[in-house]
């Protein structure tokens, strides 16, 4: 594999579309609603207008957006590269791999309709796959159709084919969302204390985060994530985000917590039983160091689908030695068992 800093031709080809969402006309915070939509076609498309493909949706964690597939660290390729790989040296059926992008005023919108950010759910569902399915030959089944993601993406890839069973019959998640306890929970403490310079008024820092530059401050990430899954899970029907612990004393507010664990996968599960015995491949891995103990979650989530009866051959699990960060190697291997599972 190269490691060269720089990019090289690719054996397939990305198409860097746009689409026009109707979906996203007006949303609350006045994000664009012509997004852009990135389309990689696998070598050989080209030379037989007969054949069709399977597709895999691949989405980002929080704060991602769609250009950032492009960005290359030292002695690492971006994915567009690693997964053009994967088909060039015929590691696996060719595939159409779909570059969704989702990202929000607040940094993401963790792929779920809500009015604090906008219908992202429904566009994912009801637009970009119907308009990937006209312009592109598709297999149009939910057999040869999968959704992948990491982080946020990997909340993303676990609950839309709970909800959309009919759309998607294969998910990969890497060190995605849930068990909200660890994930979560465990954050809120730092976020009261952060949130004392601001007099416990999360608006206040958005306006001072808004009005310098970005990240320049310790609690910026921190509080960011809390306003924008507050945004997603919690708004109200007016779309001001309401977070789930009190800014000043940090003591829980049940009600709104409770919006939160509805979202959680491992709870979800049970609710969506039918949905999920219907997933016929499902990838689950996260590092064993994952700063958010996504690597508990993974467990959590691997042994919800088993109490409701998923049989052991539908799952690839793992978790290996990483933290969060730096786990994109992992995404073609994943990549390459996916399209053999939907290929036929």
């Amino acid at each position: 594999m190269s490691t060269l800093p720089w990019s090289a031709p690719l054996a397939g080809r990305l198409e860097e579309r746009e689409i026009t969402s109707e979906l996203l006309l007006g949303n609350p915070l006045g994000d664009p609603h012509v997004r852009p939509l990135w389309v990689y076609v696998p070598p050989g498309y080209d030379d037989d207008a007969a054949r069709r493909y399977p597709t895999v949706y691949v989405i980002q964690g929080y704060t991602g957006h769609v250009a950032m597939w492009r960005n290359r660290t030292p002695y690492r390729q971006p994915f567009i590269e690693t997964a053009d790989a994967v088909f060039a040296r015929e590691e696996a059926p060719p595939a159409i791999i779909v570059y969704v992008d989702a990202w929000t005023r607040y940094g993401g919108s963790q792929f779920v309709d809500s009015p604090g950010t906008g219908a992202y759910h429904s566009y994912l569902c009801n637009e970009i796959v119907p308009w990937v399915d006209a312009h592109y030959r598709t297999l149009d089944a939910p057999a040869h159709r999968a959704i992948s993601g990491k982080s946020s993406g990997g909340f993303g890839a676990m609950i839309t084919p709970m909800l959309r069973p009919d759309l998607f019959g294969a998910l990969a998640t890497h060190a995605g969302d849930n068990l909200y306890e660890y994930c979560y929970l465990p954050e809120f403490g730092r976020m009261v204390r952060q949130l004392r310079d601001y007099d416990g008024d999360l608006m206040r820092w958005w306006d001072d985060f808004t009005a310098r530059v970005a990240f320049t401050k310790g609690c910026d990430h921190d509080l960011l994530s809390l306003l924008g899954i507050s945004a997603c899970f919690s708004a109200r029907p007016d779309g001001t985000p309401e977070i789930p612990f009190d800014p000043v004393t940090g003591v829980l507010r049940p009600e709104i917590w409770q919006r939160w664990l509805d979202w959680d996968p491992v709870r979800m599960v049970p609710d969506h039983a039918d949905a999920l015995r219907s997933v016929h491949s499902m990838w689950i891995d996260a590092g064993n160091r994952d700063e958010w103990y996504l690597d508990v979650g993974a467990q959590a989530f691997r042994q919800a689908l088993a109490d409701i009866g998923v049989a052991d051959d539908v799952v690839r699990f793992e978790i290996f030695d990483a933290t969060h960060m730096a786990i994109d190697y992992r995404y073609p291997t994943a990549l390459a068992w996916l399209c053999h599972r939907i290929a036929t």
